[in-house]
């Protein structure tokens, strides 16, 4: 497996390309702005790129997926409770500045515990709901793709209005840090980080592992 990872826009939202390196199947999670630097990476490694996989539906995490999506014909897929995220500006946030971002819907709609394939690749569709009603982190091998979920030392913010902190400290607790230690967290924002090292050093988490 081969990820790339792409810190696009003012938000520094962090996109991620990972690819069967056999087969060249591919999947973009999470295209924010800058399509072109994503676009670039598919030209350059001959990607064919199969899924545009969405952790949640805020717009910093959408900012590039119709370009991303035109160019490479992929199938975009997001978690049912956020669909309509795509078409509804208040729900993706947008409006928040200033912006009316709406999208075609989406081709299909994850569910817990679904395992899409690219290649011989096999990531798994975790349901943590919490930044958002939507929100999923992808499980691949030994790497989970943690959207605004977990963060190095912090997490998703809450404080929006289909945000819970409750829930999403339950949905960590119980979803992803019965997880392997060693499994690498790549986070929507910020330094990637590991299962055991937040255990230990997430202020936000301590006592509830």
């Amino acid at each position: 497996m081969e990820i790339r990872k792409l810190s696009l826009g003012q938000m520094g939202t962090n996109c991620y390309i990972l690819w069967d390196e056999n087969s060249l199947e591919a999947a973009v999670i999470d295209p924010g702005f800058e399509d072109s630097r994503i676009l670039e990476i598919i030209e350059n490694n001959k990607l064919k790129v199969k899924y545009i996989l969405l952790t949640h539906g805020h717009f910093d995490h959408l900012g590039g997926l119709n370009q991303v999506k035109a160019a490479t014909g992929a199938k975009v897929l997001i978690h049912k409770n956020d669909a309509d995220c795509l078409i509804e500006p208040k729900r993706n946030l947008s409006v928040l500045v200033g912006m009316t971002f709406k999208l075609e819907p989406a081709d299909g709609l994850l569910s817990e515990s679904e395992t899409i394939h690219v290649g011989k690749l096999n990531i798994r569709v975790i349901h943590t709901p919490g930044h958002s009603k939507g929100g999923v982190c992808f499980l691949v091998e030994d790497t989970l793709i943690a959207g605004d979920t977990l963060f190095n030392t912090s997490i998703g913010r809450t404080d929006f209005a289909d945000g819970d902190l409750s829930e999403l400290l339950g949905n960590i607790q119980t979803k992803i840090f019965v997880l392997n230690d060693n499994i690498k967290v790549l986070p929507g924002h910020g330094e990637n980080t590991t299962i055991g090292y937040e255990k230990k050093h997430n202020p936000f988490l301590q006592g509830r592992s």
